[in-house]
This record gives structure tokens, C-alpha cells and sequence, in this order.
């Protein structure tokens, strides 16, 4: 019984860990976008996500928020010029268990159970950086070149 107990109490600790990862501004939260304008046509673009999201789809937020920079600065194509990520993939709470048998002396022997939780709130955020150089066309990028609507079409 104290098993499930413990299963039901560590479900219910995962469940309320953190803030599911949206599209949104961060606005002082730790999970959103921010970004930063660098010059006229430079911009910081940063997503902050939790264990709910992989870093792919995480730049994949990224880049959309790249996209609407670039068309609300009156631009239609983007180049990333830098890109960073921060975090790890680990899972915020873990659970382990362990079986022991003693044999002693006078027949005596004995066993146990054992059932431990882990909590790390920390474990498992990610962020993305972005720097990009916003254009008009004709495009003249490489392979990190964008057109901004067909990845906004592509990602909403």
C-alpha cells in the first residue's frame, strides 16, 4: 500500500513540477520568447522551455518568433548569423527502487523494499538563442536563410 502511495504522491509532485512550455512572451516567466533589437535589422531572439519540449521544437518556437520580427520590421526573408542553445534533456523527477535479503546467524534472514524519489526542478530547461540579420528581396542568404512567411506558414 505504501508503494502506491508513493507512486501516486510522485505523480501528482511530476504533474505540478512546471509550467507547460507555450508560445507566448516570457514577460519575467521562465518559459517564452523575448528578443532584443541589436541594430535596425539585428535581432536577439531568445525561447525558454522545460522538460516538456525537445530542443528541435523549442527552435522551432524560436524561429517562428524570428519570422514575426522580421515581417512586423517591414522585411520578408531572415538569416540566422548565430545560434546557441543552453540546457540538458534530463527529466525533473525520477524514481528508483531496490530489493535487499539478509541471511544471518540462528536462521534469521530478512528483507526489504525500497522506493526513492528524486526532485529537480531545475532538470530539463532549455534555451535557444538566436541572432538574426532581418532582409527585404531579393534574397541573398545561405543555408540559414529564411523566407519569414513560409515559416510562419510552416510552424503555426
Amino acid at each position: 500500500m505504501r508503494i502506491f502511495l508513493m507512486i501516486g504522491f510522485a505523480a501528482v509532485v511530476a504533474s505540478c513540477a512546471s509550467a507547460p512550455t507555450t508560445y507566448a512572451p516570457a514577460n519575467g516567466a521562465n518559459r517564452g520568447y523575448s528578443e532584443r533589437q541589436i541594430e535596425s535589422d539585428r535581432f536577439r531572439v531568445r525561447f525558454d522551455g522545460g522538460a516538456d519540449v525537445s530542443f528541435e521544437q523549442l527552435e522551432n518556437l524560436a524561429l517562428r518568433r524570428a519570422a514575426e520580427l522580421t515581417i512586423e520590421s517591414g522585411n520578408d526573408w531572415f538569416e540566422i548569423v548565430a545560434r546557441s542553445s543552453d540546457g540538458d534533456d534530463d527529466n525533473p523527477v525520477s524514481v528508483g527502487g531496490s530489493v535487499g535479503q539478509t541471511f544471518g546467524s540462528r536462521r534469521y534472514s530478512g528483507s526489504s523494499v525500497g522506493l526513492g524519489i528524486q526532485l529537480n526542478p531545475g532538470a530539463g530547461n532549455k534555451t535557444i538563442y538566436l541572432e538574426i540579420l532581418t532582409r527585404q528581396y531579393p534574397r541573398s542568404g545561405g543555408a540559414d536563410a529564411y523566407d519569414a512567411r513560409d515559416v510562419l506558414n510552416r510552424l503555426r
